[in-house]
């Protein structure tokens, strides 16, 4: 396991060239110290963990790996699915437009799109789905979060990946102590 930035990271997501709306999530406060954690996972891609921290308000730090290749039947119930009903919130990850005449072409996509849903009945994911094709988003799904605490699969995916968390762990402690963060901003 390579233990790297966790921007790098997700790049690796953004450039798998997986189908974007198969993507997962499962994110929450660490559970030891300061920051937070996020398994994002697709059966094409794999699973990948990142775990960040605020250094200050206006940057964020940390590290990342992909701990498993695919997704096997024990990682499979551990990652919420669309339609579950339990999976409340949606994430995506975006690339920012490459140009002034790509952010044009995807703000009016985007406007058609609420004009389109607006206009005809519409399920909450069929909105969210569109809205992210409409900004070419590289990977979006259900996610389960908690703002203020650990999903019950946060430490189910801990546990799997028991290694390679602590792995990540010691690297992230390590950046916490460099910027001498400690246990608010810097």
């Amino acid at each position: 396991m390579h233990v790297r930035d966790w921007k790098d990271v997700l790049s690796d997501v953004t450039e798998s060239g997986a189908d974007p709306d198969g993507w997962r999530a499962v994110a929450g406060h660490r559970k030891k110290g300061l920051g937070e954690e996020l398994f994002i996972g697709h059966p094409d891609a794999g699973v990948y963990e990142l775990k960040t921290y605020a250094k200050n308000p206006l940057e964020v730090r940390g590290v990342g790996s992909r701990v498993a290749r695919r997704i096997d039947d024990d990682i499979e119930p551990l990652l919420p699915r669309r339609g579950d009903g339990d999976d409340g919130g949606r994430f995506a990850v975006q690339s920012p437009p490459s140009d002034e005449e790509h952010a044009k072409s995807m703000a009016t996509r985007l406007e058609e799109t609420v004009k389109v849903h607006a206009e005809a009945p519409t399920t909450p994911e069929d909105f969210f789905t569109d809205l992210m094709d409409a900004v070419d988003s590289p990977a979006f799904g259900p996610m389960e979060y908690e703002f203020d605490g650990r999903p019950d699969r946060l430490d189910e995916l801990t546990e799997e990946f028991a290694d390679a968390d602590d792995l990540l762990s010691e690297d992230l402690e390590e950046l916490i102590d460099e910027d001498e963060v400690g246990r608010g901003f810097q």
